[in-house]
């Protein structure tokens, strides 16, 4: 998800897609502890997606 469609939504929108990420992040780091995934970018980027979601929600919380 790019930074330009994060701003777009709203808090509570924001606020559940967080909650959706964060649990994918930990399935998919759950499947790869059992056994490797073919593409172990995606840790890396649903991790960035969690921290950008985080990092403007955290913005509009200051303002």
């Amino acid at each position: 998800m790019k930074q330009s469609e994060i701003k777009e939504l709203s808090v509570t929108e924001l606020q559940d897609k967080l909650s959706e990420t964060k649990k994918s992040y930990s399935d998919l780091k759950l499947a790869h502890a059992i056994s490797p995934l073919e593409n172990p970018i995606q840790l890396r980027t649903i991790r960035r997606t969690v921290a950008r979601i985080a990092t403007e929600l955290t913005k509009r919380e200051l303002q």
